[in-house]
């Protein structure tokens, strides 16, 4: 078994040894950014790969040579340059700070967010030399004045102001109609310009077999249920529970052993921004959601939230090591049929799930609301390193995903 994991810092540490490909990916966009910083117009690298292929492991190793060589190597083309790493999602980037806390060669002012990087740019009227964003996928695709940003798109902005910007992106984790994106929309922007795209696909993260990661993609992709592979628990805990309070205690235990081991779920319960507790009810099991992460440790890291019920806004970019999911109301399974059924109407989450006129009509805002909850499901389950517990709301689900595993099972005590 890998190391346990204990401390999101070293997950992103830009000390981390990188793979034959990761290397080889970090010296091909440093090649590109040194050959395009003297040009006259902006350029861009694109890492293209789902959750867990190591696309934040590569960033972080990058942006540390490229920090080092501007701060340090008066031969290098980069000697001097301004730099920044952007990221729009306030717990990882409490990691980046954290980080930069403890190199010599990393400053914590270094890491910002992308609406703050803009403004401050806006205010000096200047521009910078390398932006690296991760996490590009939450970048805003509209205005969101009452966050201070009042231009269409975050990304566009952000290239106005750099002459070169390495990103990375996943498909999977497009999560809210304000930060909508599609392979084809992100290349529309993308390849007006001098640009080098390579796509990362060997997963990382999950110690779970290839076909147990398929059979999650084919969930959330194709809205089916298929058999459990019988490879499912092959040096993987993985497990279907009939009662979400059962699975909690399960959850705690694992915590108990190892640590960073969370009950997460998706949009459909009780969930307003009014500061005070909402509760997630499963017969027994009764857990209250994530509350706003004031201090600068990220969430999964604070002994407290074992009793709180994570949501993507925590979870989304962190490995944790045991994870118990609930899919939530608005997932069930359409009865006589192993094909799923999405109700946006039981969508909780209504800041995820605002309307886009500019991008869709109300059946193509119907559709994208269900794509982005299932997409929501997928990066659920693709958060635990050593095991993925599951329950479902829905009675019906609840019962084939049970009965299902009960048959990998009894083949695994019988074989």
């Amino acid at each position: 078994m890998k190391e346990i994991i204990n401390d999101a810092t070293k997950k992103l540490s830009p000390l981390k040894d990188l793979t034959n490909e990761q290397e080889k990916l970090v010296e091909q966009i440093l090649a590109f950014i040194n050959r395009n910083l003297d040009k006259n117009e902006h350029s861009i690298f694109t890492v293209y790969g789902d959750a867990g292929t190591g696309k934040s492991v590569v960033l972080a190793n990058l942006f540390n040579q490229i920090e080092q060589a501007a701060r340090k190597n008066e031969n290098s083309k980069l000697y001097g340059t301004e730099n920044y790493f952007v990221v729009n999602h306030p717990e990882i980037l409490k990691v980046y700070k954290e980080i930069a806390g403890k190199s010599p060669d990393l400053f914590k002012k270094d890491f910002t967010r992308p609406t703050t990087l803009i403004n401050q740019l806006d205010k000096k009227n200047s521009s910078v030399d390398v932006v690296v964003i991760d996490e590009a996928h939450l970048l805003l695709s509209r205005s969101d004045p009452y966050n201070n940003f009042t231009y269409d798109n975050q990304l566009v902005e952000i290239i106005k102001r750099a002459k070169v910007v390495v990103l990375v992106f996943d498909q999977y984790q497009v999560l809210r109609t304000k930060t909508f994106w599609t392979d084809k929309q992100l290349e529309k922007i993308t390849h007006q310009y001098p640009h080098d795209d390579y796509h990362l696909t060997h997963q990382f993260r999950m110690n779970a077999s290839d076909e147990l990661i398929n059979w999650f993609n084919h969930f959330t992709d194709d809205e089916e249920i298929l058999p459990f592979p019988k490879n499912a628990r092959d040096n993987y805990d993985f497990r279907v529970f009939n009662d979400a309070e059962k699975m909690r205690q399960e959850i705690v235990k694992r915590n108990d052993e190892v640590g960073l081991s969370r009950i997460l779920s998706t949009t459909g319960y009780p969930s307003i921004l009014d500061g005070g507790k909402h509760y997630i009810t499963e017969g027994k099991f009764k857990m209250p959601w994530d509350q706003y992460n004031y201090t600068s440790k990220p969430w999964a890291e604070i002994p407290e939230t074992i009793d709180e019920v994570g949501s993507i806004y925590t979870c989304q970019g962190f490995d944790l090591n045991y994870t118990g999911i609930i899919l939530s109301p608005p997932l069930s399974q359409i009865p006589g049929t192993m094909k799923l059924k999405i109700d946006p109407s039981k969508f909780t989450d209504i800041e995820a799930f605002k309307k886009r006129k500019d991008l869709f009509d109300q059946n193509e805002l119907t559709e994208a609301k269900k794509r982005l909850f299932m997409n929501m499901i997928n990066v659920l389950l693709k958060r635990g390193v050593y095991g993925t517990y599951i329950y479902a709301h829905d009675p019906l689900l609840r019962e084939t995903l049970y009965n299902l595993f009960q048959k990998i099972i009894n083949k695994n005590l019988n074989a």
